[in-house]
């Protein structure tokens, strides 16, 4: 789904500056391996979890694909932001390799790129590092001698951008095909590195010709063929006298491929794939990196002996869809089909035989193209595709049907079965094992940004969930992907609000990116919907949080723009038929609804570190306290189910703060140093208090971990362990309110993980 607004893979600002790895020593750090023993938070007792997805299916980029080239049934595959998976072909079933990646290492959850050794089946590599920014740690290399089960790591000096334009670009690691110890690692700004010692030390390639540069693209993928080593450059400028191909056939000495094309067509080489039956190389070319903002592109081969260059593009670029010409001022009705070429490979058991994929393509929507002659024919494979997503149903986006695919840049081709291909899209991987019937290949890969979580006390649910580029979902089984799908009326993007009332939870609104409405409520717990019959103007550019108050008789919207612009909040009380601003509401803050009282509402203006009360259902709000925490907009209040004027602040390393008498007063919980988000659960047996969930560290030098308490804050155990850490995770967490122990957690990237004690 394109949109203009940024999406989940926008960077965090809020938690950059704090967040940011040092800088460590390219000669590496030292190695470690295996899994640590669970931190107890000080509490021997501590409770064992058992760790799992709610089911969704994908819901991101998947960025590459990688099949073994000496086993049969295993691959691998990266993602921008979620990590990287091993695919189990017996279990049908995608495992996740780089959860044990915490709360300091975010940065590290983008995977960069992906290498296999064809000699050591047991080896795996990856490259990682989300950003490429000044505020955003370096990256890293681990590997594994099990096939990702344990991993050894070296830190580098060099920063990687796996969710940076570019990202769905070929792999920037490889094990030299002359020496399994050699590895080469291309990377954006810093040129291409080596290492001979299986990657635990790195040292910079000086005699590589292509000059890196702080905002290009630098190496954009590395591919052997036969002995020789070929790499792409993406910073040519299209010209003639400027090369973006480079080869190495001695591991030692680089030059630039002679005769290779140009034009705007093949400014950026994309990926390559080679045929070593031909020993023909195959490579995607586009006029920009991508994933977006390409328009133009091709396919060319080159012939390894003899140096000849063969242009085998299926499609040129730049023609019109059906219903007329491309002509601005046309009545025919067509579109111009602008798009590029992205993904490449070749069939390991058939010579001559290869598939592209489109990138880009919006107008006529992306396909895969097949050749079985060395690309002289080709045909196109989205013509004959029978999709189904019945075990996906967001996939559908509220249509009638899914598309064939957006953003198709990972593209693989089973070197055993050569009717298996699978590809990637901006939300799944589908595979085919006879070229016509298509079905996402995903179980086990959950890639979710997510942004609100709710378990309602009652209704077949026992969660909904607001998300990144998927809006919101009614999860009637965790088990399983929403049969629902999306919801819809309206369908949104990003969700950016999700409330339910209190006292009456059947009422559920949301709030969120859409081109269709930005705001919606529910009379059946959110299993339907009903757009807001209008909204304020300002709703379709800032769409922000959203709250009902207890009964459900009263909305509190209030609207900031993905810049960070705030504007006022508005209210309604008659289910967005209309709508009044709320002056006195600090603007931008997000609104709380007192659960046990309809007339109470509360925001937090983190500005000012000033808190905010209404006792008039939100027509009006009055200062209730000052000097609180302030100068981040992810600090956040918690009012506690059931209790009048229980407020509970989370702020980040400044601590966690209660207030019992609706703001008045606030006093800092001494029972842990941090606080990232909090919720709230079912009390454990003979507790007076719900049990409390958070996302915090207990002391100085503790892991921030998830912890909870069943004593009011007096004492916390961490219930994740070191093998389940998923990056960055202070978004929000929630409880259950109908089973004991269970906890909801928000990743930025591994969807939504839930646990229930073991």
């Amino acid at each position: 789904m394109r949109t203009p607004r940024l999406s989940r893979r926008a960077v965090l600002a809020g938690t950059a500056s704090t967040a940011a790895l040092s800088a460590v020593s390219l000669a590496g750090s030292p190695a470690w391996a295996g899994i640590a023993p669970a931190e107890a938070a000080g509490n021997a007792n501590a409770p064992r979890y058992r760790w799992r997805n709610a089911v969704i299916g994908g819901t991101g980029f998947v960025t590459g694909v990688l099949f073994h080239p000496s086993v049969r049934g295993l691959a691998y595959a990266r993602t921008d932001i979620g990590g990287a998976y091993r695919w189990d072909d017996r279990a049908g079933r995608w495992t996740p390799l780089t959860d044990h990646l915490g709360w300091d290492d975010w940065n590290l959850l983008g995977v960069e790129a992906i290498a296999v050794d064809p000699a050591h089946p047991n080896r795996v590599y990856l490259s990682l590092g989300t950003y490429a920014q000044p505020w955003a740690g370096n990256g890293a290399v681990l590997r594994s001698d099990d096939r990702g089960a344990t991993w050894s790591r070296t830190d580098l000096t060099v920063k990687l951008g796996a969710n940076e334009d570019g990202r769905g670009t070929g792999e920037r690691l490889l094990v030299d095909p002359r020496d399994s110890d050699t590895l080469w690692l291309g990377t954006r700004h810093d040129g291409l590195l080596k290492s001979t010692d299986r990657g635990a030390t790195w040292a910079a390639v000086t005699d590589f010709p292509a000059k890196a540069n702080a905002s290009g693209q630098g190496v954009t993928f590395l591919v052997a063929a036969g002995r020789s080593v070929y790499a792409g450059w993406g910073d040519g400028d299209g010209t003639s006298g400027t090369a973006n191909l480079y080869r190495t056939a001695d591991g030692t000495t680089w030059e630039a491929v002679p005769g290779q094309p140009s034009g705007a067509s093949a400014k950026v080489p994309i990926r390559a794939a080679y045929d070593r039956h031909t020993r023909e190389l195959y490579v995607t070319y586009a006029d920009a990196p991508g994933p977006n903002g390409q328009s133009d592109g091709s396919v060319h081969k080159l012939r390894t002996a003899t140096g000849k260059w063969t242009e085998v593009t299926p499609v040129q670029p730049g023609g019109t869809t059906d219903g007329g010409t491309a002509h601005t001022f046309s009545s025919g009705g067509g579109s111009a089909d602008n798009f590029a070429y992205g993904g490449v490979a070749v069939d390991a058991r058939r010579p001559g035989t290869a598939v592209v994929s489109t990138n880009n393509r919006w107008a006529a929507i992306d396909t895969l193209f097949r050749t079985t002659d060395g690309g002289r024919t080709w045909t196109s494979l989205k013509d004959a595709a029978v999709l189904d997503v019945s075990e996906t149903p967001f996939l559908n986006w509220g249509a009638d049907k899914p598309k064939f695919g957006w953003w198709i840049q990972a593209l693989a081709l089973d070197p055993y079965d050569s009717k298996h291909i699978v590809y990637g899209t901006g939300a799944t991987l589908y595979g085919t094992r006879d070229l016509k019937r298509w079905a996402p290949q995903i179980r086990g890969l959950e890639e979710t940004s997510v942004r609100q979580l709710i378990s309602p006390p009652v209704g077949e649910a026992h969660l909904l969930s607001g998300l990144g580029d998927i809006g919101v979902m009614y999860h009637e089984r965790l088990t399983a992907s929403p049969s629902r799908g999306m919801a819809a009326n309206p369908v949104f993007g990003s969700a950016t609000g999700l409330a339910q009332a209190a006292a009456k939870p059947s009422y559920v609104v949301r709030a969120g990116w859409g081109d269709n409405g930005n705001g919606a409520y529910s009379n059946d717990g959110g299993r339907t919907w009903a757009p807001f019959k209008v909204q304020p103007d300002i709703a379709k550019d800032a769409p922000g949080p959203i709250a009902t108050n207890a009964d459900g008789s009263t909305l509190l919207w209030s609207f900031v723009h993905w810049d960070g612009t705030k504007y006022a909040a508005h209210r309604s009380t008659d289910n967005g038929a209309t709508w009044s601003e709320v002056s006195s509401f600090p603007k931008g803050a997000t609104p709380v609804a007192d659960p046990a009282d309809p007339t109470l509402f509360y925001a937090y203006d983190t500005d000012t570190g000033t808190l905010y009360a209404s006792t008039d259902s939100g027509r009006s709000f009055t200062v209730r306290s000052t000097g609180l925490p302030s100068g981040d907009s992810q600090f956040k209040v918690a009012a506690a189910p059931g209790r009048s004027g229980d407020l509970w602040i989370s702020a980040k390393e400044n601590g966690l703060f209660r207030s019992t008498d609706g703001g008045a007063a606030f006093s800092k919980i001494a029972s842990c140093r941090s606080s990232h988000c909090l919720g709230f659960g079912k009390a454990a047996r003979r507790a007076d208090y719900p049990a409390i969930y958070q996302v915090g560290a207990i002391e100085a030098g503790s892991v921030t971990g998830v912890l909870r308490s069943d004593d009011g804050a007096r004492t916390w155990v961490r219930i994740n362990d070191d093998t389940h850490q998923w990056g960055w995770i202070g978004e929000t967490i929630t409880g259950d309110p109908r089973v004991h122990g269970r906890v909801y957690i928000a990743t930025n990237g591994r969807g939504i993980q839930y646990g229930d004690p073991a």
